[in-house]
């Protein structure tokens, strides 16, 4: 199994109550429909580093996901859905982030809600072949995009949400990977019915890129590369056992992929007539088994336990799984959990393997 994390290139939001306003240094990014009017979410992750980490995959299947932590919500309905397009430029290479932030007044550079960059090309209100634009009469712009069904991408959240932005994008993602349409990004936004409903108020404010916070969105990518063979070790029947990460350093830079291994023995090994003592014999947890990894300081789970995508592998040394360290917020201490059916039971093995990851250079 990988899971590993893209943090964007740039990120912003666009909004009707400042057309010519941006935000692109805001440590947040508003969704919205208020009084106050409408805002949408621009962002976009480097083409270079999607490339990599697909390369990581073998061009096996994978999931990718738009994640970003909720800081604020109000005026919430009982449902209501998120939208994720891909951006569509005609005549303009990219949108320009820029250094605004919402409370600015004054003239800041890059992309608003009139504007693609710098008070230079607007959004243009007659959409090109392929892509759709929506804009209030007066208000002009909004961001163009592409409603192709087969790039779009929506997230359904009910009252009972944690109302996190989770958005997966994998067919937008694996299209900008074959080229098949370029990577301006994306825009996301309400659904169209409550967008501009001046009956709905909603609210949504996320941490941007610029957060000074250890919440910055991000693209997850996931595939499966685990690998089971036993060889010659046997499974753990018992539920009775000791699990233990064998090669834990404690700390590691934020790059690279670390491996760690597992020592697995039952807590109370059968008597047997050997030369060796029973407890140096290695047992491999189950083939379903998956990790975990939890924030040690705030006991947020960073990589939730996922049947599809942590299981944990095996090979003739033992049980062993990776970790991409690029994807961890750095100067942080996370702690690794174990879980697995075993004997009938279902357990989650916590014994207090904690490492911290540290800042590259």
């Amino acid at each position: 199994m990988a899971v590993y994390r893209i943090f964007p290139e740039k990120d912003t939001f666009i909004h009707t109550s400042n057309v010519n306003g941006n935000s692109g240094r805001d440590e947040i990014l508003e969704i919205s429909n208020t009084g106050k009017g409408v805002s949408r979410v621009l962002m976009k992750f480097s083409d270079e580093e999607i490339a990599n980490v697909i390369s990581l995959t073998g061009e096996e299947t994978y999931q990718a996901n738009i994640k970003a932590y909720l800081a604020y919500a109000s005026s919430l309905p009982v449902d209501y859905t998120l939208n994720a397009y891909p951006v569509v430029l005609e005549g303009v290479a990219e949108w320009t982030n820029g250094t605004g932030k919402k409370v600015d007044l004054g003239l800041t550079t890059g992309t608003s809600w009139k504007y693609i960059d710098t008070g230079v090309s607007e959004w243009i209100t007659v959409a090109p072949s392929g892509a759709d634009s929506h804009y209030e009469a007066a208000k002009e712009g909004g961001g163009t995009w592409t409603e192709d069904v087969s790039t779009s991408a929506s997230q359904t959240h009910l009252t009972s949400s944690t109302h996190d932005l989770d958005i997966n994008v994998t067919t937008a993602i694996n299209n900008f990977h074959n080229s098949t349409i370029d990577n301006k990004g994306f825009v996301i936004k309400l659904e169209d019915s409550k967008e501009f409903d001046n009956s709905n108020v909603i609210e949504l404010k996320y941490f941007s890129g610029d957060t000074n916070t250890i919440y910055p969105p991000f693209l997850e990518i996931k595939w499966d590369d685990s690998t089971y063979d036993l060889g010659t070790l046997t499974e753990i029947a018992t539920s009775l056992n000791v699990v233990r990460v064998k090669n834990n350093k404690g700390e590691y830079p934020d790059l690279g992929k670390q491996r760690f291994r597992l020592t697995v023995r039952p807590t109370y090994p059968e008597r047997t007539f050997e030369t060796t003592s029973t407890y140096s014999k290695n047992y491999a947890l189950p083939e379903e088994s998956t990790w975990g990894l939890r924030d040690e300081n705030t006991e947020e789970m960073v990589v939730p336990f996922d049947a599809a995508f942590t299981k944990i592998s095996c090979d003739s040394k033992g049980s062993y799984f990776d970790v991409y360290m690029e994807g961890l917020q750095p100067e942080r201490y996370y702690r690794i959990l174990i879980k697995s059916e075993i004997d009938g039971s279902t357990t989650v093995l916590n014994n207090a393997n904690i490492f911290k990851v540290v800042r590259n250079g």
